[in-house]
């Protein structure tokens, strides 16, 4: 399962006149073998979360994109262009049964 993020970025040091950007990323829900999901973010390698339920792995995977941006902007570096225009689905294929 892919879900797009919208994730909103904002200059703190702005107290009186805050600037926000909604920026989409797409993420990909994987069962877990114990229960749950595990999150990744194709457009930002290493960021890897989880969650026992959707509703928590969908809250962590936010978390977890703030962090890396955050982390990027402090250390000067470029943000990955997010997912404006692109999304996922599942496509279900029938195929006979002996393959």
């Amino acid at each position: 399962m892919v879900v797009n993020f919208g994730v909103v970025l904002y200059n703190a040091s702005m107290a009186k006149k805050i600037s926000k950007k909604v920026l989409r990323y797409n993420a990909v829900f994987d069962p877990a073998e114990e229960g749950g999901f595990v999150v990744t973010v194709p457009k930002l390698p290493g960021v890897v979360t989880e969650g026992d339920t959707f509703e928590e792995a969908v809250k962590m995977a936010k978390d977890a994109i703030e962090g890396y941006l955050a982390v990027l902007i402090e250390d000067g570096e470029s943000i990955p262009e997010p997912d404006e225009k692109s999304f996922t689905t599942p496509i279900d294929i029938q195929f006979p049964a002996t393959i």
